[in-house]
């Protein structure tokens, strides 16, 4: 099963703090979208620290057209790969 986000707050210089069912929690930097194309909205209004979960898919969001895959982020903060994440939970669930 995907992990569940929980919570998501935004942070300054364009980090996010993000808490998953599972206790995984940590930030994630963001900075090297927030000039590249539909990212850029993050620098006007302060629209970066609008940030929230998106019920209908558990997507970090800012709007109808930002989000982010949680399951992208939750393997950052976990600093492992699809592949790793995938054998692990076969493991664990086995």
């Amino acid at each position: 099963m995907k992990p569940h986000l929980i919570h998501v707050k935004a942070l300054p210089n364009f980090k996010i703090f993000l808490s998953f069912d599972d206790g995984v929690e940590g930030e994630v930097s963001l900075e090297h979208l927030k000039d590249k194309g539909i990212f850029q909205c993050w620098n006007e209004n302060d629209n970066f620290m609008k940030v929230y979960i998106k019920e209908e898919t558990n997507a970090v969001s800012w709007n109808e057209d930002v989000d982010l895959d949680t399951l992208n982020l939750y393997l950052k903060l976990r600093d492992i790969d699809f592949k790793e994440w995938k054998q692990q939970k076969n493991t664990t669930y086995a």
